[in-house]
């Protein structure tokens, strides 16, 4: 690595440190491996064009359209393609393609880069923008789309132009294995997944998802599973559970009722979905749990479980034949749609009463684990598909020796299965299954996976892995995956993901480390395009709506210098600030030094708003916000029946309408909030709950950033065109004893029209 490219990436880290310009996010992530930045700009306009050769294949077709729409689509410009059989240096174009596309091999070879694509391997690239031409360059279909990736990244729309900086990438990812693992998404939510894959996964440089289906494709063999995958999920919902009890409520968990959204999807629903992620170079791997994690196979054949005291059962009994039957009747018609090269098939947390069942009471649990692995690992292999599994149970060292004893909440105690014993391990279970590794925060447990035999990957990959630098040093481990334990839908994804997906992908892709507290920064700089691409949507205040501050200090209750909403500074800013096109006032404090709006519901001191006149047909406001403390926003899978309140509720803003309707937008931390003191909180490492909120953006409001104090921009459509908005109230919620809080209202913006003026348009009676 050259000193510029050192120097670039040690300037990517300083933004990620927090010194730099407020402004700023990554230039291109995950950080690549080589960057050499020049001093000019490529400009896109009428002149340019996107170069195709003679003979164009599927894959030029499809990076082009891909490139084209991603311009027309984000910044409503127009670029002509160019079928050329060569060009010359006084052209202007774009060219993306691998080595089998002539222009490419063409523009390689005349700048000698031809060895240095070869040493970068079948997915790797180079970037290349000067002033004239801009050139993705790879090996392979894979590469060329990682390096339109980074193109894509790295496009900005300055005062009406589009811009590209001067640069050099050379990239190639660390590992081979870079995936996701996802709920199969329900009907509604399949355009959010398709974003998700086009706009997420393959923006970030992931291959590979692995996709959990149970008894939510239409099963034509056995429809009794898919009538029980719809009753168990509204069975639980109805009755506020995450997971069904045993009778002495023994634990059962990993229900997974809203994979699928608890529906059923068709065939040609699902086929869809696994075409389009293939066009992204995405592998799709099954996962259809076996052993454990059965609900989908029981709850139509109770009488296949090991215990049949549950009123759903979640392991079955491996020595009951019918149910490979079933199981692999429910394989076979997967395997007819998806046509995978591997299947994930779970055998994790086996946490049946041990001997509970007449058939293995007595028996080596460590054979029958290994022989019902072998019957599913030899059915899929004579059909020339892999298979992977959740490691747990090759290990002593994590599920225990022989087995556990758990005591239930009723006092009831019992033995679970423990893991294989080594020489189990060594002699039963084929070496040829890929072992997804989530107790790798010992790297003992993985040192003994690789010395088993097995490839691995990490699973449940997160960002906080301190010794990463030796884990990815062991033999046999392919990469790792992140995994999302709820619901596909853009909520889940949004609040609870991004930190943990981004960081995976950068300790996957690149070979610099990120710690938490930097992912969380650089998390919550991508937030608001993230949003964008995920919801498909601009909110008016980024699509040429004309933002107009208001004048709030009437309103003002609170000089934020004690209680509960003290911020410890009096080095607020004032005057206007402003991000991309979100512009705000902040209000000089009064004669009374009061300097914002506080709403708290405290016992001695409660404050509310009522009424910030707008008296306007606006399309947005914008709120500038922070609470005074961090809050709850726990993951989705812990209110699987009801997530909405899985992220804390602060208060709401009610929007009053000319006609006295009242619209409320609810509050909640990490959706649309967090506390001022966010960006302190997570450098500091002190609490890394929440380091990041998904549908707002950051300013940060010290004149010292070294104490920083972060209000966040909310903007809120309007859902009533041709309505006036009369005033706007803020109203907390009743806090808890000891969980106190407070919001906190700096400014208020609003969007009106693109031409800034009232609509005059007639109404109709």
């Amino acid at each position: 690595m050259n000193q510029r490219s050192i120097l670039n990436v040690f300037f990517l880290l300083l933004w990620l440190t927090g010194y730099s310009q407020q402004n700023e996010r990554p230039l291109i992530f995950p950080i690549p491996l080589e960057v050499q930045i020049g001093k000019g700009e490529f400009v896109i306009d009428e002149s340019t064009v996107i170069l195709l050769p003679e003979k164009v294949n599927n894959s030029d077709a499809f990076l082009e359209k891909l490139f084209l729409n991603e311009i027309a689509d984000k910044y409503g410009q127009v670029v002509k393609t160019s079928m050329r059989r060569g060009f010359t240096n006084k052209d202007k174009f774009i060219l993306v393609g691998d080595l089998s596309n002539p222009l490419i091999k063409s523009y390689c070879e005349q700048n000698g880069l031809v060895a240095t694509l070869k040493n970068l391997g079948d997915e790797g690239y180079i970037l290349s923008v000067s002033g004239n031409n801009v050139v993705v360059a790879a090996n392979s279909r894979n590469g060329s789309l990682w390096g339109l990736s980074s193109l894509r990244q790295i496009v900005q729309k300055e005062q009406g132009k589009l811009i590209l900086p001067q640069l050099l990438v050379k990239d190639k990812p660390q590992f081979p294995f870079r995936g996701i693992k996802l709920y199969l998404p329900g009907r509604e939510n399949i355009p959010f997944f398709k974003r998700f894959i086009k706009d997420f996964a393959a923006l970030y440089k992931f291959n590979k998802i692995i996709l959990e289906l149970n008894a939510n494709m239409r099963l034509d063999r056995h429809p009794e599973l898919n009538i029980g995958a719809v009753e168990f999920a509204n069975h639980l919902k109805y009755s506020r559970l995450g997971r069904p009890p045993g009778p002495h409520q023994e634990f059962q968990n990993s229900s997974h009722q809203d994979n699928g959204d608890g529906e059923i999807l068709e065939k040609d629903e699902v086929s869809d979905l696994v075409n389009y992620m293939r066009r992204f170079n995405i592998e799709v791997i099954p996962e259809l749990p076996s052993l454990t994690h059965a609900y989908y196979l029981l709850a139509g054949h109770k009488e296949l479980a090991e215990n049949l005291n549950q009123e759903y059962p979640d392991t079955y009994c491996p020595l009951k034949p019918e149910i490979y039957k079933i199981y692999f009747d429910v394989l076979d018609e997967y395997i007819d749609v998806i046509h995978p090269s591997m299947i994930h098939v779970g055998h994790d947390e086996w946490r049946v009463e041990k001997d509970i069942c007449l058939l293995c009471k007595g028996k080596d649990y460590g054979e029958l684990y290994a022989n019902d692995l072998n019957k599913i690992h030899n059915y899929l292999a004579k059909k020339g598909i892999k298979i992977a599994i959740w490691g747990d149970h090759l290990l002593e060292s994590v599920t225990g020796k022989n087995h556990q004893v758990w005591k239930t909440s009723t006092g009831y105690e019992y033995k679970k299965p423990g893991a294989l014993r080594p020489d189990q391990v060594s002699k039963l279970i084929p070496k040829d299954i890929l072992i997804f590794n989530w107790f790798f925060d010992d790297i003992n447990n993985s040192k003994k996976i690789s010395d088993f035999g097995f490839r691995q990957v990490y699973g449940n990959l997160h960002p906080a892995t301190y010794n990463w630098s030796d884990m990815a040093k062991l033999r046999g481990v392919l990469g790792g995956a992140p995994s999302s334990w709820a619901g596909s839908t853009e909520w889940i994804m949004g609040k609870d993901m991004l930190a943990e997906i981004l960081g995976s992908a950068n300790l996957l892709w690149s070979r610099q480390y990120l710690s938490v507290d930097k992912i969380g920064v650089l998390t919550q700089a991508l937030a608001g395009e993230i949003q964008q691409n995920l919801s498909g949507k601009k909110l008016p205040g980024d699509d040429g709506g004309q933002v107009s501050p208001l004048d709030i200090s009437s309103h003002f209750n609170s000089s934020l210098s004690e209680g509960i909403d003290s911020l410890n500074s009096s080095d607020i800013l004032t005057g206007e600030i402003k991000k991309g096109n979100r512009i705000f006032t902040l209000n000089s404090p009064t004669n009374k030094g009061e300097k914002a709006i506080v709403a708290t519901a405290v016992k001695e001191k409660t404050k509310t708003l009522d009424g910030i006149k707008i008296n306007k047909d606006v399309s947005s406001i914008l709120f500038l916000h922070a609470s005074a403390k961090s809050a709850s926003n726990q993951k989705a899978y812990n209110r699987i029946y009801g997530v909405d309140d899985s992220a804390e509720l602060l208060g709401w803003y009610e929007v009053v309408y000319e006609d006295g309707f009242v619209i409320t937008i609810p509050i909640r931390y990490g959706v649309n909030i967090l506390d001022w003191k966010w960006k302190q909180r997570i450098m500091n490492r002190k609490d890394q709950n929440s380091n990041y909120v998904y549908g707002a953006n950051e300013f940060e409001c010290s004149k010292d950033h070294s104490n920083s104090i972060t209000f966040f921009s909310f903007e809120w459509q309007n859902t009533r065109f041709g309505k006036k908005i009369m005033e706007v109230r803020l109203k907390p919620v009743n806090y808890k004893k000891g969980k106190e809080n407070a919001i906190i209202l700096l400014a208020v913006s609003v969007t009106e029209n693109k031409i800034g003026v009232e609509s005059q348009g007639v109404e109709i009676e």
